[in-house]
């Protein structure tokens, strides 16, 4: 264990960040899991905007690559446009 305290401060910032980026994920992994089952088209329209935000903010964070970001949504909307 650290026995500098700005080290300990770290150790808790990092610990409540790591916390704060685990249920973020999470939340976002829940949405695209959910928008994956909707099988009308006009119903998955509607939440794919906010799951792309989700997916953004992950990115933004650090929390995803930018890349990961970019094809997961790609792979939503092909997903949406593929329905009927």
């Amino acid at each position: 264990m650290a026995n500098h305290s700005a080290t300990k401060k770290d150790t808790r910032q990092s610990a409540k960040r790591n916390e704060r980026n685990r249920y973020y994920g999470k939340t976002t992994r829940n949405a695209i899991r959910k928008i994956r089952t909707v099988s009308e088209k006009t119903a998955a329209s509607e939440q794919l905007p906010s799951v792309s935000s989700m997916i953004d903010k992950l990115a933004q964070r650090g929390t995803i690559h930018k890349n990961k970001a970019a094809n997961l949504k790609r792979k939503l909307a092909l997903r949406i446009n593929k329905l009927s």
